[in-house]
């Protein structure tokens, strides 16, 4: 698993590993999933996934929730169509979808149908969730929309928090990492960052969102909720300045990188990492890479 926040340079080591190894990549992208979200995700282009095969993109529609656990599901069909000739490789900086992975997710307890349902309406609408979730599960610790209603439903219908039941009611994961984690110093990070974001806007983002919203999907919708794209909805909605827009959208990807580096630095013990440099060139990556594979194998 090829692991590591935002903008830490993960595409293009892969696209590098790609030109020495046949492997395909898998992503675990929380936002990569969503079709016609392309420039506010960074997905790989469609020339690059001619020269490495993606899978994990461009799974549903923006409208659709996409959980950690479909993930998994969907995650065990991908690796078993892989070609015997090729290696499969996971790429991404979604904690959650790695770990459903490699530690398993928990068994998720019977619902009352008509009782989740009235929660998910009522959770559509309901101001400020981040708090509820906090308040609801001292654990959580943010992530978006989609997240803290997952953790408020968990919690309201089940009596405890969604990291018990993460920690006390967990299936056995479904493959063995290696994990080869990606860091650079934090200013190098922000300036990545700053650069990708004025990138995006150059490309066309805030285009991309009117068209998604011109075609019918709600600006509440979960492949909406993640950084950049939310900022774009404040701005198009007229709460946001446009020369402001910039700004929150690098602020927001800072704080989400932050919860990134956290988590992988506590979550990956018991499996065995190789935490490299990556202000390094992605040639030079995949050299260390390439070695410590070779060196594990004898």
């Amino acid at each position: 698993m090829l692991v590591g926040p935002t903008a830490v340079g993960k595409t293009a080591v892969a696209l590098e590993l790609g030109q020495r190894w046949p492997v395909t990549v898998i992503s675990a992208d929380s936002r990569q999933v969503y079709r016609r979200l392309d420039i506010g995700t960074a997905k790989p282009t469609r020339q690059e996934r001619a020269l490495v095969p993606h899978v994990g993109i461009d799974v549903v529609d923006p409208g659709d929730r996409y959980s950690a656990g479909r993930f998994a599901r969907d995650a065990v069909s991908w690796l078993e169509a892989v070609d015997a000739d090729r290696l499969p490789m996971v790429v991404g900086g979604t904690g959650f979808y790695i770990r459903a992975l490699a530690d398993g997710l928990f068994r998720e307890p019977p619902f009352d149908p008509a009782q989740r349902e009235r929660l998910r309406r009522w959770v559509r609408h309901a101001p400020r969730l981040g708090r509820w979730a906090s308040r609801l599960d001292p654990a959580f610790r943010g992530g978006g929309q989609q997240r803290a209603a997952r953790a408020v439903e968990i919690a309201l219908l089940t009596g405890r928090s969604l990291s018990w039941w993460q920690h006390t009611a967990r299936q056995e994961g479904i493959m063995r990492p290696w994990y080869v984690k990606l860091i650079v110093p934090r200013a190098v990070l922000h300036r990545r960052i700053t650069q990708r974001v004025h990138a995006m806007l150059e490309s066309g983002l805030v285009a991309e969102v009117e068209g998604v919203l011109k075609a019918g999907v709600a600006a509440g919708a979960p492949g909406l909720d993640g950084v950049g794209y939310r900022q774009v909805v404040q701005h198009l909605e007229g709460s946001l300045p446009r020369d402001r827009l910039a700004e929150a959208i690098g602020g927001a990807t800072r704080q989400y990188a932050k919860r990134q580096e956290t988590w992988f630095r506590h979550q990956l013990a018991g499996h065995p990492v190789l935490t490299l440099d990556a202000t390094a060139s992605p040639a030079g990556l995949v050299d260390q890479i390439v070695g410590h594979w070779e060196e594990r194998g004898r």
